[in-house]
């Protein structure tokens, strides 16, 4: 299929990295020569310098015959206009377009913008997803990483192996006899910087991050085998009232169980914005690195900070901060990638990365067939795959154990009708049971070709 994508930022290339992995005819334009040959030197990509939203520029990215398009540049504006000509002009099927400005996503969420005036198929909003990875995380505040699968029925948590963990040293075939009822599965690990999908006869060591695939009434039981202690949410302390603060702290004000909720921002005309919007979370005016300030928010007390501005610096700082002052979940908003791997060292248990996020949400809407979802990890190293088992899939009909998978594959999770069963290697995949499958990003291909889909668009 043929895509442009514009914008050759770091979402434009990590998309542009999956699609063309993936033998599609990619396109990427920028306004900048030298992301544009970035791309193309690193990618299987064509390239095209020059501003997303000018006829003459889609032209030459052959938007006459294309697919998709994918308008990811930093500007709102150029976002909705380069789907617009490439509607109107180009008759382009499928429109994408990231926009951040609230004003814009408010009207488009409200239907003041109606398809035939501004013709965007799907709204990709980087705060919106940040806010919802937020909310993920507190939902589990001892993963490093969390997604839910399979309407809600399963969750993907990122663990860190301590070394009070339980389990360690053992090798994963064993779990299955010590915890025989437990519906989970270890689908990927991490150790020493590398991913990789493990064996039966591999075994968890300290220092180890490991991605399990969990029954959601099981995650209780999961956290506790994996030596997590389970905490309940009652005190949150948020760094940055913008628009990802915001949205975390009137999500929480909705929860049916309370959670007493404190915001602290620099910008006094933001922070009076938040105090205005929110009924009953207390928002503090002062910098968040401010130790008195964060002994004002009662940090010692709080169950989780969460440092969502828009500097990663300070986010860290104020994490790092936070979990000397004694609070025991520490999350942070982290855009930069190389500075990851100061997580760990700093103390800070989980971060969120607003272009994996980005990538992930896109990758979920552009997946064509009976794929339901896509979840990226790392830095795009592996998907997490929900999708339907088609009639014609060579999976359906087979054993677990006698699927031909590549060995960078693995069942995280099956469901059939209304039930969710752990993926034994005795288990028959059935025409029209839902599966999720971890694969790194080199077994995706293969994956698809199991599962009878392809990147083929709406």
């Amino acid at each position: 299929m043929k895509v442009i994508i514009c914008g050759a930022g770091q979402v434009g290339w990590q998309i542009a990295r999956h699609l063309s992995g993936e033998r599609n005819d990619v396109t990427v334009v920028d306004n900048n020569p030298d992301l544009v040959r970035r791309a193309t030197d690193t990618l299987d990509v064509q390239g095209i310098a020059g501003f997303a939203s000018y006829p003459d520029v889609l032209d030459r990215a052959g938007a006459r015959d294309a697919d998709m398009i994918i308008a990811a540049t930093y500007s709102d504006e150029v976002n909705m206009v380069t789907c617009q000509v490439a509607h109107s002009i180009f008759s382009v099927p499928r429109k994408i377009a990231r926009l951040r400005a609230q004003s814009y996503l408010t009207a488009i969420y409200s239907d003041l913008y109606r398809r035939e005036h501004l013709p965007i198929d799907v709204v990709i909003s980087p705060e919106r997803e940040v806010a919802e990875a937020a909310l993920q995380r507190l939902s589990a505040p001892v993963a490093f990483d969390t997604e839910t699968f399979l309407d809600g029925a399963a969750q993907l948590m990122g663990l860190s192996i301590d070394e009070d963990c339980p389990i360690v040293n053992t090798p994963l075939r064993q779990l299955t006899d010590l915890f025989s009822t437990l519906r989970a599965v270890v689908v990927g690990v991490r150790r020493e910087g590398t991913l990789f999908a493990p064996e039966s006869g591999d075994q968890l060591f300290v220092g180890d991050s490991a991605y399990v695939m969990v029954h959601s009434e099981d995650v209780r039981r999961t956290l506790e085998i994996f030596g997590k202690q389970v905490r309940k949410l009652e005190r949150v302390v948020i760094v940055g009232g913008g628009n990802v603060g915001l949205a975390v702290a009137r999500r929480l004000e909705k929860r049916s169980e309370r959670v007493r909720a404190k915001v602290i921002e620099r910008d006094r005309k933001v922070a009076e914005h938040a105090a205005e919007a929110l009924e009953r979370t207390i928002v503090l005016h002062g910098d968040g690195l401010d130790q008195s300030l964060q002994t004002e928010a009662g940090i010692e007390r709080a169950d989780a900070a969460l440092c969502v501005t828009d500097d990663d610096k300070v986010n860290m700082l104020a994490a790092v901060r936070a979990k000397a002052a004694g609070c025991p979940m520490v999350i942070a908003l982290i855009n930069d990638p190389t500075l990851v791997p100061l997580m760990e060292p700093l103390g800070i248990d989980a971060y969120i990365n607003p272009r994996s996020t980005t990538v992930s949400s896109i990758l979920r809407h552009i997946r064509h067939g009976k794929v339901r979802m896509v979840y990226s990890i790392g830095d795009a190293e592996a998907e997490v795959i929900e999708a339907e088992v088609l009639s014609t899939s060579p999976i359906a009909g087979a054993l677990i154990r006698d699927i031909d998978f590549p060995e960078g594959v693995l069942v995280g999770a099956v469901k059939r009708g209304k039930t969710v069963m752990k993926p034994t290697g005795g288990l028959r995949v059935e025409d029209g049971d839902l599966v999720v499958l971890f694969a790194l990003s080199g077994d995706v291909p293969e994956v698809e070709r199991l599962l009878q889909v392809s990147i083929d668009f709406f």
